[in-house]
C-alpha cells in the first residue's frame, strides 16, 4: 500500500513539473511576440502621416488654407459647354514668355543657342542689356538683337470646319455672322482666311498669319487640291460629267475638274478634285451646264482632311502637317 502511493505521488510530481514548463515556455514565446509586436508599432506611426481636414482657429474649425503655386495662376479658358461651335478646345493664355524662347519664335535661332546670345550681351530689352538666364518678356517690351527690333509673333495655323450661314470675311457692315466669330478664341494672333468658301458652302477652311503660306497654298502656280462632295438637284449625265473633266468655258477663261466620279452610286452625289481658286468656281461650272447644286462641302483642302473635326468647330494643326505643307 505504502508503495503504491509512493508510486502515485511520483506520477503527480512529474505532472505537475511537465505543466511547469509547458507553461513557462508560452511565457516566454508570449513575451518574445509582445516584444516583436512593440518593435514594429513605432515604425508603422512614424511611416503615417496625419493630414488634418481642419485646424481649430479662435474657437471655430476652419479649412486649412491651400498654397498657391505658379500653376494655379494659370489661366484656363472654361469648357464646359464643349458642342459650342467655335471653342472646341481649352486654351492656356501666358503672358509672358521667357527671352529665349521669344527669340525662337521670331526666328533667329533656336533656344539653346538663344541662350548663348543672351550670355554674349547682344540682346536688349526696352533699351537694357539682359544676361539673366529665363528673364521673361512682357507684352508691350520692344526686344532688340544686334540693334534690330524683332517681331516675335508666332506662326498660327487654324483648321476649321465652317458651317453654313457663315461669310468669308474679317467683318461685315451688315452685320451677318463670319467666320472670324468662330476662331476668334483660337489664339492670340490675328490669323486671316486662306482663299474663300461662300456662304452656304460648308468644309474645310484655313486660317494663318504665315503671309507666305497663304500665298503658296492660293497662288494658281502651286496647285494646292482641293476636294468637294456636290450634291445636285437631279442626276448627273455620265456625258456632262465627261465635258467637266476635258474643260468648259467660263466668262473668266476654260476650267475643268482634275477628277470626278459618282458617290455611293448615286448620279446625284458627285465627288470632284480640282487646283482651281476661282471664286464660286465649282456651283459656276455645274449652274453652265444646267445643274443646281443642293448641297456643297469641301472634304479635303491641301491634303487636310475632316477627321475628328465636327461641324462649327476648329483645331490647330500638328507640327508633321505644317511640314507638309510647306514641302507641298
Amino acid at each position: 500500500m505504502l508503495a503504491m502511493n509512493t508510486r502515485k505521488n511520483e506520477k503527480d510530481s512529474k505532472k505537475s513539473s511537465r505543466t511547469t514548463k509547458s507553461s513557462d515556455s508560452k511565457g516566454k514565446k508570449s513575451a518574445k511576440g509582445s516584444s516583436k509586436s512593440t518593435s514594429k508599432r513605432p515604425n508603422a506611426v512614424a511611416a503615417f502621416k496625419f493630414k488634418p481636414k481642419r485646424i481649430v482657429e479662435g474657437g471655430e474649425a476652419v479649412a486649412p488654407k491651400k498654397e498657391v503655386t505658379e500653376r494655379d495662376k494659370t489661366k484656363f479658358f472654361d469648357n464646359k459647354n464643349k458642342e459650342r461651335k467655335g471653342d472646341p478646345m481649352p486654351n492656356v493664355n501666358r503672358e509672358d514668355t521667357r527671352l529665349n524662347k521669344y527669340l525662337a519664335n521670331a526666328g533667329i535661332c533656336s533656344r539653346r543657342e538663344a541662350d548663348v546670345l543672351i550670355q554674349t550681351g547682344v540682346v536688349m530689352v526696352n533699351g537694357e542689356i539682359v544676361l539673366e538666364m529665363g528673364y521673361k518678356v512682357q507684352p508691350g517690351d520692344r526686344v532688340q538683337y544686334d540693334g534690330e527690333t524683332i517681331n516675335a509673333e508666332k506662326k498660327r495655323y487654324v483648321l476649321l470646319n465652317k458651317p453654313k450661314d457663315f461669310i468669308t470675311t474679317m467683318d461685315d457692315p451688315w452685320g451677318r455672322k463670319t467666320v472670324m466669330s468662330l476662331v476668334a478664341k483660337a489664339c492670340k494672333e490675328r490669323v486671316y482666311p486662306v482663299g474663300r468658301l461662300d456662304r452656304e458652302t460648308t468644309g474645310l477652311l484655313l486660317f494663318t498669319n504665315d503671309g507666305d503660306m497663304a500665298k503658296k497654298l492660293t497662288h494658281p502656280r502651286y496647285k494646292a487640291s482641293k476636294i468637294y462632295h456636290v450634291e445636285l438637284n437631279k442626276p448627273v449625265k455620265l456625258e456632262d460629267l465627261q465635258k467637266l473633266l476635258a474643260g468648259i468655258e467660263l466668262e473668266d477663261g476654260v476650267t475643268k475638274f482634275d477628277k470626278a466620279e459618282y458617290v455611293k452610286e448615286s448620279s446625284r452625289e458627285i465627288g470632284v478634285e480640282l487646283h482651281s481658286g476661282k471664286n464660286r468656281i465649282v456651283r459656276r461650272m455645274f449652274e453652265s451646264m444646267g445643274y443646281e447644286i443642293v448641297k456643297l462641302d469641301r472634304v479635303q483642302f491641301s491634303g487636310l482632311t475632316k477627321k475628328d473635326l465636327p461641324r462649327g468647330h476648329y483645331r490647330h494643326l500638328t507640327e508633321k502637317e505644317i511640314a507638309f505643307l510647306k514641302m507641298s
